[in-house]
């Protein structure tokens, strides 16, 4: 864009700092037009809730189920351009004023997202801390309804909750908490593009072909650097498999990709480019970076023993060319009050 001219007191003028003050502008422009979204979302949720209140007493009283059938053609014939009171919708109100009520960590969060989001995580999830999780997520990073699915049919919840990282005792506390949330315990690579008896070449080949999706995995503000990501030290050459930017946290993620077991001395690898990242190409403002090592199977406690002195921000996970999280996952959960304190996570910046 041109700098453009004014004309003041008969002169022309070029304005040179004319499109720092427009970008002001916009800026404030984009914040009023969330602050009204989120002042018609917070509207509507409260109406949803009221009708599902009313809905849920009158059904107690024993009106039967007819009458929501009678309330949703009234409602449509007073208020023809208004979509959202079908009898389907008004009994998902009901539902959802009587399992979130009686709730006191969901009955806060009602009105943090959207009605299309909540029906999403209302329907697909039924366990009170996963509804959490995902309202959270949801809100903290900016999620799309297409997105918020894509996680909970990846399992996004159960894989934060048993991810195996070091980050604890090493990384910033300032960005502590984004990366847990950014480093899964598994990864779904599932593109149709896989075998049993793949390569690492090809499972590097299908994540870059697919890379869209799997940035989705770590959230909104991670971006592709490259592959085969090109370090030297000492005169030869090093290459890391795929490296990442998390804008977000300001910080490198660096991705060594295994078609077998884990292994410790993988480790040993990681930290080595993990230190020679941090010394050559992290600019003075940035964090450190961050290594992950994703491996087509670990032991738990091999891993343990691996990153336990470890000084590098290291995380260690599977990855699965299906969807479906394994049964033996299930028992890693933690206890509810450690799922709560976790969950704390997703509200602290």
């Amino acid at each position: 864009m041109n700098k453009p001219e004014f004309v003041r007191d008969g002169k022309l003028i070029v304005e040179s700092n004319y499109l720092d003050w427009l970008g002001e502008i916009k800026h404030q422009i984009h914040e009023a037009q969330y602050e009204a979204m989120k002042a018609v979302n917070t509207t509507i949720i409260k109406l949803y809730w009221e009708i599902g209140r009313s809905i849920a007493e009158k059904q107690a009283e024993g009106w039967g189920k007819s009458v929501v059938e009678q309330l949703s053609k009234d409602i449509q014939i007073e208020f023809p351009e208004i979509k959202g009171f079908g009898s389907r919708n008004l009994w998902y109100m009901m539902q959802f004023y009587v399992e979130y009520q009686g709730d006191e960590k969901l009955q806060p969060l009602v009105a943090e997202i959207s009605w299309a989001k909540h029906l999403v995580i209302m329907t697909k999830c039924k366990d009170s801390l996963e509804r959490q999780f995902y309202i959270l997520a949801t809100k903290k990073f900016g999620w799309t309804k297409n997105v918020l699915i894509h996680h909970i049919e990846q399992k996004s919840y159960e894989k934060y909750l048993i991810g195996q990282t070091n980050f604890d005792k090493t990384l910033p506390e300032k960005i502590r908490n984004q990366a847990a949330l950014a480093v899964k315990d598994d990864y779904f690579v599932g593109y149709g593009e896989l075998g049993d008896n793949h390569s690492e070449y090809e499972l590097e080949q299908s994540i870059i072909n697919n890379i869209s999706s799997f940035l989705a995995e770590f959230g909104t503000d991670v971006m592709f650097a490259g592959s085969q990501y090109r370090l030297e030290v000492g005169g030869k050459e090093y290459f890391v498999d795929l490296m990442l930017y998390h804008r977000k946290m300001q910080c490198f993620i660096a991705i060594e990709l295994k078609i077998g077991a884990f292994e410790p001395e993988y480790k040993g690898k990681m930290e080595f480019y993990l230190n020679v990242i941090n010394d050559t190409i992290r600019l003075s403002h940035e964090n450190p970076a961050i290594g992950i090592i994703i491996c087509k199977s670990k032991n738990r406690t091999v891993v343990e023993y691996a990153l336990r002195n470890s000084m590098m921000p290291i995380g260690v996970a599977t990855y699965s060319i299906t969807s479906e999280l394994p049964d033996n996952y299930k028992h890693l959960l933690p206890e509810a009050d450690k799922i709560s304190n976790r969950l704390q996570n997703l509200v602290i910046e």
